[in-house]
């Protein structure tokens, strides 16, 4: 392992490269999939569609989404904003079911509280369906996230550097020291993601450590809204 201890900084370099290539199309596929998830949910004939459909963009091959997309975007093969639209397809795949059925988790009752006090549509979700249903974003977003760190690495076989070139370098040398660093890395770098995703969910449900056993707590949401 003399290797490692020899390319730290280029291994962290890397990692660096592969954290923003996954955290970057990680939170642009939520910002997508937060109107999508509404649209499937605020009306119900929308729901199979937008599902459906963003759902069927996750069977597409990474490899060859990357190898597509210079195509589509008109951008060098080695510019890392292709690796970053096609992991927001991804994650827009991957978050659209879960974002639309996160608000449909919304008790009812909780719902019309909300509309007997005079909430809007766009009040009533940002103040009380979008805080509610994090519990269950929160879910499908680490999925996403670790997701994405996974199959980013693929995109070294198209030469854009992430910690996925650790891969390939050893697989042509026949030498084992990068890839042992390249699987500890993006090991490490999912367990990071994963962690920051459960925090954040953590900071943005105070409610559910306050109330502790009761779940979703939704009437709890509604009682800080009525005394504010």
């Amino acid at each position: 392992m003399d290797w490692i201890g020899s390319h730290l900084d280029d291994i962290w370099s890397l990692t660096l490269q592969h954290a923003w290539l996954s955290a970057v199309p990680t939170l642009l596929g939520l910002l997508v999939s937060l109107p999508l998830g509404w649209l499937a949910r605020r009306w119900s004939w929308c729901y199979v569609p937008v599902v459906a459909g963003t759902g069927l963009l996750y069977t597409i091959p990474s490899l060859a989404l990357f190898i597509l997309m210079p195509l589509l975007l008109g951008t060098q093969v080695l510019d890392p904003v292709n690796v970053v639209v096609a992991m927001t397809i991804y994650t827009i795949a991957l978050l659209t079911r879960t974002v639309a059925d996160g608000l449909g988790s919304v008790p009812d009752d909780v719902v019309a509280a909300a509309r007997a006090m005079g909430f809007g549509g766009v009040r009533r979700f940002f103040t009380v369906d979008l805080p509610l249903a994090v519990p269950v974003i929160g879910a499908g977003l680490r999925v996403a996230a670790v997701s994405n760190v996974s199959i980013v690495s693929v995109a070294a076989l198209i030469g854009v550097q992430q910690l996925g070139s650790l891969f390939t370098d050893g697989f042509q040398r026949d030498f084992l020291d990068p890839i042992v660093a390249g699987v500890v890395g993006c090991v490490v770098l999912a367990l990071v993601f994963d962690l920051l995703v459960v925090l954040a969910t953590r900071l943005l449900t105070p409610w559910q450590r306050a109330g502790g056993r009761r779940a979703p707590d939704g009437d709890a949401a509604v009682e800080t809204e009525v005394r504010a």
